[in-house]
């Protein structure tokens, strides 16, 4: 049988030198919003920690094994939490951001102790900037989702939620560059085949989406989604490997059930979710027919997010292109 990337062995090994401020992450059933939803719904809440998202697993594990100095390309969440993991060991981080992402994201890179360059252009410019820096300092580059110490530290969530597989029939992940998808999905078919993994991405950034279901690389030539975290233009080949491998599905959602999705986190799981961790909601109230009476595990998996954007968005439903 074909294989991924990851190793189990190593995925545990990793849960062992994780700041355990990261790990045993809640998992509960919420009846509010299975009373709206029609079908159970278990959160599993990777928000309560210091960087406020499951980016931290990854970066311990990665860091873990480093000394020196990092580059990374983030749209937020990863180069906070390379800058909490890297302070906390005495590594010099270095994140590269496109101007437009979150003000809020790149301000909080900033008081994590990381330097922070900003370049014109998407999250692919600054990628390539981080490749150039790697190349020019000799230095370590960070690729989110290709280098396998992501992948292995996101599936950490999988061992949990492995352990309580009795409790729900499916799980639904945000997926972007394919860490956290990939890696819980890995440990899920290993230790709980039963539970079906959809993958979740927003109908304006559905590259790795599209990739999936026609089984090659399909890029596209922009975004456009209130969901920065996951929107990527060009998946990475083994990454899309692996995920063909673990995923049974993958679906897109509307910029408007996203919104929805994060207004219901509010107000019946009293959760702030940024766009991407309102993703599995957002397919539920898309396909409400699919879902009915099934046990859902969805995984919340930010709340890095502008106030003033977040409270437009949740109160008056109005979409913008950026937080």
């Amino acid at each position: 049988m074909p294989r991924t990337r990851l190793d189990t062995a190593r995925i545990r090994a990793a849960q062992q030198v994780i700041d355990p401020v990261f790990l045993d992450t809640p998992l509960y059933s919420c009846e509010a919003l299975a009373a709206e939803l029609g079908c159970g719904v278990r959160i599993k809440l990777e928000t309560a920690n210091p960087v406020r998202s499951f980016k931290g697993r990854g970066t311990e594990w990665v860091t873990s094994r480093l000394a020196g100095a990092v580059v990374c390309a983030s749209a937020g969440n990863l180069g906070q939490a390379l800058a909490w993991s890297g302070r906390r060991r005495g590594l010099r981080v270095t994140v590269v951001a496109s101007h437009l992402a979150s003000t809020y994201k790149l301000d909080r890179i900033r008081a994590l102790g990381a330097t922070l360059e900003l370049v014109d252009g998407d999250f692919e410019a600054a990628r390539e900037r981080a490749v150039n820096i790697s190349r020019r300092d000799g230095i370590r580059l960070l690729e989110d989702s290709l280098d396998i110490e992501t992948c292995e530290g996101a599936a950490t969530i999988g061992l949990e939620l492995a352990d309580r597989a009795d409790e729900f029939d499916t799980v639904l992940l945000a997926l972007g560059g394919g860490a956290l998808a990939t890696g819980v999905g890995h440990v899920l078919k290993e230790l709980a085949p039963g539970v079906e993994v959809i993958c979740v991405q927003p109908l304006g950034a559905p590259a790795l989406t599209r990739s999936w279901h026609e089984r090659r690389v399909v890029t596209t030539d922009s975004t456009d989604t209130i969901a920065d975290g996951v929107a990527g233009r060009f998946p990475i080949p083994d990454v899309l490997d692996d995920l063909l491998l673990v995923a049974d599905d993958a679906v897109l959602v509307r910029e408007v059930s996203i919104i929805a999705g994060m207004r219901m986190l509010l107000d019946h799981a009293g959760l702030v979710a940024e766009p991407s961790a309102a993703l599995g909601i957002a397919a539920i109230l898309e396909n409400r027919e699919r879902f009915a009476g099934r046990r859902v595990a969805t995984v919340v998996c930010g709340s890095n997010v502008a106030m003033d954007a977040y409270r437009r968005w949740t109160s008056e439903g109005r979409v913008e292109q950026r937080p």
